[in-house]
């Protein structure tokens, strides 16, 4: 990943990013090529020398059945955005602007192994589980977070046999954030104002943070 200075990110965003984020794609390669799904994902920083990315796939996900290759990959996002020139004082004053993107991202590399083992992949269920309903709880989108054990227990059984777990052990992560930190201040405030006026808060809130230090 090509990561120019201003942009790095250092370990305590990689971790809260990897903590918080929703789903990754998964890419091995195997004989046959790159294979990639969407997956969500539950980092366990204690598995492992620099910890693991734990989830679960379809049992008919053809991916599981084939050996991958060397590292793998997973990649993990945070906000993105499109940040339009016309948010820029800097437009006014000179005109030498350009569209951009803002985002957020680490590329984690790691060793794929599957489970193919119910009580494995039961407890990635119940850790993804907590980690998005305790989610939903903290934002009062759910009054009353949903549980494993709120469905009849033979019915989890059924669907635990129909997936197979899998755990990345991470070896390296290279990590971007790139949120309008090489612009000046008033550029800046710009990008947060036009986000925010868009409705998308998550952006202008991920520029507002990284630029609060300046």
């Amino acid at each position: 990943m090509y990561v120019p200075a201003h942009f790095a990110a250092d370990d305590a965003t990689v971790r809260d990013l990897l903590d918080r984020h929703g789903a990754a794609d998964l890419v091995t390669v195997t004989a046959t090529g790159p294979v990639a799904t969407l997956l969500p994902f539950v980092h366990d920083p204690d598995d492992g020398p620099h910890g693991a990315l734990l989830g679960h796939v379809a049992r008919n996900n053809e991916q599981w059945r084939l050996p991958a290759e060397g590292e793998s990959l997973v990649i993990v996002r945070g906000p993105d955005a499109y940040v339009s020139p016309g948010w820029y004082a800097t437009k006014a004053e000179h005109g030498r602007v350009v569209p951009t993107w803002n985002y957020v991202t680490a590329h984690v590399y790691g060793r794929v192994t599957w489970h193919d083992d119910p009580a494995f992949v039961e407890d990635v269920v119940r850790r993804l589980t907590a980690k998005h309903e305790g989610a939903l709880h903290e934002s009062g989108s759910a009054t009353e977070p949903w549980s494993v054990d709120d469905a009849p227990r033979p019915f989890v059984e059924g669907q635990l046999r129909a997936v197979v777990g899998v755990r990345v052990e991470i070896t390296r992560v290279e990590a971007k954030v790139k949120l309008s930190q090489n612009r000046p201040a008033a550029d800046v405030a710009g990008v947060v104002a036009g986000l925010a006026a868009r409705g998308d808060d998550a952006s202008a809130d991920a520029v507002g943070a990284a630029n609060a230090h300046r």
